[in-house]
């Protein structure tokens, strides 16, 4: 715990000096009301996916299909519109597709023993692949703007994007379900040592499951509030965005081995994320830049534990 705390408190060091950076960088722009709007839409589907994607993680678990479950949510969205269903059925209808897209990989790797590596990536094909399938290439943007304005205008009266709210009550719940149930004490068990945990009376398997139909439809909740962003519903909507969410996790000090990581080193991660990406489009920096960004954070965030273990094991 103890290295935990020094992680996030690293974290929190960088964010403000990312703020302090990015702001003079900017000529102050960094730090305005209109550009932290605009941070927290950047990052909201990934702050979204990434609370669930931390518990899968946690119990030493991988899911690389969430953007093609986002995707599919998505293009499901889109066709449903056009075949006239009312968006209050639509809403919910996808969020328990995402979840059964994610029991589905829960099933695949729990009953079938399957590695969630190999089947995650599987399943990002599928998914995809189904999207394409349900939409096609078209894009459908005719939505009402009593709805889109969720995912386009800030709350009134505030520069608060309205994901980000949804997303801190997410992260109370999931932080709740980690850190203060049984539950939680469980995934930490079988991350740390999955065994174990199964000789001590923990249902690794339903627990498994669980995690990855959680991640599953807040991938769903996370394709709805892309499509509401962007105004367009595509079957391509989120492609790649697996990377940046898996980054998130892993920066916020989540051991991909399991059994270690706190949902507030998450938070903060996104945070960085966001607000680094925000500075480097403020000064005008390529898509290209931003994606090797992420990629030079990614393997950080898994090279840096390993060196500090071994620089601890040197001077012990």
């Amino acid at each position: 715990m103890k290295r935990l705390l020094r992680w996030e408190s690293a974290l929190f060091v960088l964010l403000v000096l990312i703020a302090v950076i990015g702001s003079a960088a900017t000529g102050g722009l960094f730090l305005t009301g209109n550009s932290l709007f605009h941070l927290g839409l950047d990052v909201g589907e990934i702050a979204l996916i990434a609370l669930p994607l931390t518990l899968v993680i946690v119990a030493a678990e991988i899911d690389l299909s969430v953007a093609s479950v986002l995707g599919l949510s998505s293009a499901l969205i889109g066709t449903l519109w056009n075949a006239g269903w009312p968006l209050e059925a639509i809403l919910p209808f996808v969020l328990v597709v995402g979840a059964l897209c994610g029991a589905f990989n829960g099933f695949l790797v729990t009953k079938l023993g399957l590695p969630s590596l190999a089947v995650t990536i599987g399943t990002l094909a599928l998914y995809r692949g189904l999207a394409l399938v349900v939409l096609g290439d078209q894009a459908v943007a005719d939505f009402p703007y009593s709805y889109t304005q969720f995912g386009t205008a800030p709350i009134p009266g505030t520069w608060i994007p309205y994901p980000m709210v949804l997303f801190v009550l997410l992260a109370v719940v999931f932080g709740l379900l980690l850190h203060a149930t049984a539950f939680g004490r469980a995934v930490f068990a079988i991350g740390a040592n999955e065994e174990a945990a199964r000789f001590s009376g923990i249902r690794v398997k339903r627990t498994k499951l669980i995690l990855f139909t959680l991640t599953g439809a807040v991938s769903s909740l996370a394709g709805v509030v892309y499509t509401l962003r962007f105004v367009s519903a595509r079957a391509d909507n989120g492609t790649g965005l697996e990377l940046a969410v898996v980054a998130a996790v892993l920066l916020g000090g989540v051991s991909i081995f399991g059994g270690r990581g706190t949902i507030f080193g998450v938070i903060l991660a996104v945070l960085v994320l966001g607000g680094l990406r925000t500075a480097l489009i403020l000064g005008d920096t390529s898509t290209e830049v931003l994606t090797l960004v992420t990629g030079i954070l990614l393997l950080a965030s898994v090279l840096a534990p390993a060196v500090t273990k071994r620089l601890t094991r040197g001077t012990s």
